[in-house]
């Protein structure tokens, strides 16, 4: 008898799916269409065994063209919900490798929060499995740490951070009381060093320490490793900082030291509503 009920309760839902959810998801009017979009990510999130397939997800993965910001805002909101969930992440192998080049191309939406949400469900996106973002995917949200709206950097921040500079090696464990040159900490800065060098945006290191603040405090205020970096001689078998590298460390470590002092974004980032049109 239960079974029966469960059964017949779902043929509701697919009747009220088929009969209101089809028609309506592209409804003309953008506030219906978003409402849509909202509720079939709650039931995918709440009865994944019956919603969360192919079936559903592909009516989100075509509304995140449509033309309203809104919509698009809840379709990377929907997925967000899905993708934070570690226990769905096989369900959505198939929706991700099918949709993700979109994914990857709102994060230059020419709407700032769709950008940001993006940004965002592409790190958890990340934090499901790594191998799914390729290189030249992960360079395409590297870039934004320089953007000049503050909320798109901070969330462009917070990816490099997750895919850069969280993973620790085990061995770092027996080191983590140890300061200076010899920190775990010493490592990440020359990543940091290595990444402002490679993008090649010298005159921006304010724009990548205000971008990586949020998330990275503890790494960018470490002064003293910094300092050891550039004053003491290197440990055995360690390769020296080149002097380009050096001037590169010495750069950031000054809008570091001015970020903690003044506690406000660069002059030109803002928070402003809209980016032109991409």
């Amino acid at each position: 008898q239960l079974q029966e009920n469960q059964d017949e309760i779902e043929n509701m839902m697919n009747a009220i799916f088929k009969g209101v959810f089809v028609h309506r998801y592209r409804d003309a009017i953008a506030e219906i269409r978003a409402i849509c979009i909202e509720e079939i990510g709650i039931w995918m999130k709440m009865y994944s065994d019956a919603f969360l397939n192919d079936s559903y997800l592909k009516y989100v993965g075509w509304t995140m063209h449509d033309k309203q910001g809104e919509v698009r805002l809840k379709c990377l909101t929907a997925l967000q919900g899905l993708y934070y969930n570690k226990e769905l992440n096989s369900k959505l192998e198939l929706f991700t490798s099918r949709f993700k080049d979109r994914i990857v191309s709102m994060t230059l939406d020419k709407e700032y929060d769709v950008a940001v949400q993006a940004i965002k469900l592409l790190t958890l996106v990340l934090q499901s499995s790594e191998e799914v973002l390729t290189a030249e995917d992960c360079e395409n949200v590297y870039h934004l740490v320089y953007s000049a709206h503050r909320p798109v950097a901070v969330a462009a921040g917070e990816f490099l951070y997750k895919k850069l500079f969280s993973r620790r090696d085990p061995e770092d464990d027996g080191i983590l009381k140890r300061r200076g040159r010899q920190s775990p900490n010493a490592n990440l800065v020359k990543t940091l060093v290595f990444f402002f060098l490679e993008s090649e945006l010298h005159e921006h290191a304010a724009y990548l320490v205000d971008s990586m603040w949020d998330c990275a405090t503890d790494l960018l205020k470490d002064w003293e490793c910094m300092n050891s970096l550039l004053l003491e001689e290197p440990l055995n078998g360690e390769e020296p900082l080149t002097d380009r590298q050096e001037s590169a460390l010495i750069e950031i470590m000054l809008c570091t030291i001015r970020q903690a002092a003044e506690c406000h974004p660069p002059v030109g980032r803002g928070t402003g509503k809209r980016v032109g049109s991409q």
